[in-house]
């Protein structure tokens, strides 16, 4: 019997992480479809804008628009690797070994990764601030548009704990290797 039929936990934990790495990918595919479309039905959109908000009927508004849908973009493959690092180290949890060498470098990475979702969320942000300052928006659509961009302290605290998580993981390889070697 493998670890994945006696610990409910990790198959649901592979479940998600599964699910997660493919509505990721969708994300991707969808914005991707999205910046090109932005551009052919150029005419359309301005046309569509100059009626609800005329003052985002612009081009540098559908190249802002382009730029957030490419941030966009970079965002969810970094988290859709992080989660692909994350299932790995699952898997080798499931195998009943995971103090390995490698996954102190998975951890290492979902680390710097996790500085890079950092970067995107303030570029985002600036990005959205910038099209806001562009949009003079009726009274009634104020309230629809929030976000939230900048640097959070979840995230850097997430990152702390994963560079240290890949310190105890490499410590503990090195350990295990020193005492399989004395034996």
């Amino acid at each position: 019997m493998n670890a994945i039929t006696r610990d409910p936990l990790l198959a649901i934990a592979k479940g998600l992480l599964w699910f997660l790495m493919a509505l990721m990918l969708i994300s991707a595919v969808t914005c991707l479809i999205a910046i090109p479309l932005l551009h052919v039905f150029r005419g359309d959109i301005l046309i569509a804008l100059s009626n609800e908000v005329p003052t985002l009927a612009t081009s540098s508004f559908l190249w802002l628009a382009t730029g957030i849908l490419a941030a966009t973009v970079a965002l969810v493959l970094i988290v859709f690797r992080i989660f692909q690092l994350l299932k790995s180290i699952v898997d080798t949890v499931a195998e009943g070994d995971p103090f390995v060498p490698i996954n102190a470098a998975r951890l290492t990475q979902m680390a710097w990764l996790t500085l890079g979702v950092q970067i995107a969320t303030f570029v985002m942000g600036a990005a959205v601030q910038a099209f806001e300052s562009m949009a003079v928006l009726p009274p009634e659509m104020h309230h629809e548009i929030e976000v939230d961009g900048g640097l959070s302290g979840n995230g850097l605290l997430l990152m702390l704990i994963l560079f240290i998580l890949a310190r105890v993981f490499r410590k503990g390889a090195a350990m295990r290797e020193e005492l399989e070697g004395t034996v």
